[in-house]
Parts: structure tokens; sequence; C-alpha cells
């Protein structure tokens, strides 16, 4: 039997801003499916390029469209947003041993295009993510302060250009979100969240999974690109283009990406 949330769950992702402790949605031949696919898909990437480039593929590899709808964090999804979803962005986050690339404090709502805020993220643990080999970290409760201000980041370790400016916000009441392969997160667009680097001999590899609620417009004019999947319920809204679904089974995604950090807008934020 499919499993849903609790009430004492919805209430504490309402609350804090994020979810985790849920049993494992990947069985362990599952899982190994999830890091043959990875590889597949880095097979696809050109010289020069890492997986950070394995973004939206979704939309040219059905082996990674039909791991974004599967049925059991359909559900979960939809006991956070709503009857009424589609699914818009994925993106591998994949750490190798030894690597000192880190993940700056942020809210990914600061990055997207978005109104309003109505969207769950979730990453799939392709292998083992703890305090060792560089697990998210998040800080409860951030997402029910609005978006803060972001700046260029100067580390050259960053992964990301724009991070919360220091001094900001109380990074000492961090929580790391430690997940075993084939077990979910679930965080809110607007929470504050990073990782440190993975200094452990161990690779830490994540699929991140966004989905939005049908209310949720994109302004096309930052990203042309964007494309929403229609997973569960209906669309009355229609305010987005629509993807069509991928028939190779792994194919690579050819364009120019485009968020708020690319588009150069810095200053971008909902003003509500």
């Amino acid at each position: 039997m499919p499993l849903r949330l609790t009430d004492n769950q919805r209430a504490q992702y309402r609350q804090q801003g994020w979810l985790a402790d849920l049993p494992p949605v990947f069985a362990a031949s599952q899982v190994t499916d999830l890091n043959e696919g990875f590889r597949q898909l880095c097979a696809l990437l050109n010289a020069g390029e890492d997986s950070k480039e394995i973004r939206e593929w979704h939309e040219t590899s059905r082996w990674l469209f039909d791991i974004c709808r599967n049925e059991q964090i359909l559900d979960y999804v939809e006991d956070i947003l709503g009857p009424d979803f589609y699914l818009w962005a994925s993106n591998f986050f994949a750490k190798q041993a030894r690597s000192r690339a880190t993940v700056g404090w942020h809210q990914d709502a600061f990055y997207w295009p978005l109104t309003p805020h109505n969207s769950v993220t979730v990453w799939i643990a392709c292998t083992g993510s703890n305090q060792s080999n560089g697990a998210m970290e998040v800080i409860p409760g951030t997402h029910a302060t609005g978006l803060i201000r972001h700046q260029r980041s100067t580390s050259m370790d960053s992964v990301l250009r724009l991070e919360l400016e220091q001094g900001s916000v109380r990074t000492d009441e961090s929580v790391p979100i430690l997940l075993q392969a084939g077990q979910i997160s679930l965080h809110d667009d607007r929470i504050i969240h990073g990782s440190p680097g993975n200094p452990s001999d161990q690779p830490r590899i994540g699929l991140t999974v966004r989905y939005s609620g049908t209310n949720v417009k994109c302004d096309l004019s930052v990203n042309p690109h964007f494309k929403a999947y229609l997973l569960r319920g209906t669309d009355s809204y229609r305010h987005n283009p629509v993807g069509q679904i991928p028939t190779e089974k792994y194919g690579r995604l050819i364009r120019q990406h485009l968020s708020i950090e690319e588009a150069d807008k810095d200053e971008w934020h909902e003003q509500a």
C-alpha cells in the first residue's frame, strides 16, 4: 500500500520547512539502477563538462522522467502541494570523494523566476548522505522569513554564484539531512540550506526534483525555456508552456540554462 504523510509530518513540514526520516522509496535494486542511470547520463557529457550539466534532462531522458514521476514520491508531494501540481526541474548534485566543492547558504526561491511560492524539492539519495561526505544542511523555520538578499560568491570552491550575505543568518542552527541510499527528503523553496565539501573517501550523489502547484507561473522573460509537466490533477491556470514526454531512454538536453543567476538579474525577488 502506498504511504502518505501523517498529520504530524505535514505539520512539521509547514513549521520547519523540511521533512526526512521517511521509509526508503527505492529498494536496493532500484538504487543500483539510479546509479547506473546516472553513469549513463554522465557518458553523454562533453569534454570539460561535469554532472552539474545534467539539469532538466528529464525533458530528453525517459529513464529520468520516470524517476521524477515515481508514484510514492508524487503521493508525498501531493500531501504538501495539494492535488494539482507539475514537474519542471531536475538536477544531479554529485560530490566525488575528497571534493572541496561546497554549496553556500542560499534559498532556491531567490534563483527561480516563479510566483507565488508554492514549490517543493525532493532530494533523492543515490548514495548515502551523511556528515562525513557533505550532507545537505538546512536551517529549520527559515522558509517563513521571506527572501533574503543574496550576493555574488567569492569562494573558489562554491558551486553557486549567488549566496546569502555573511552574517544574514544564524548558521549555528543548521541541521544535517542524513539519508541512506534510496531515501528522500523534501524541502520548501524558501528554506535556507547549503552543504560543505566532501573530505571522505566515499562519493555523495543526489538527484533533486522540483515540483510546483499549478498556480505557480514562470517569468518567461527570464527563462523562456521553462516547461511544465502536469503529474497530478488538472491545470486550470495554464500559466506555463507544456513539455513533451521524452521517448529516448537516455538523451542529453542541449540548451542554455537560465535562472535569475544566469540571467544576471541578481536583484530579482518577489516583492509581495
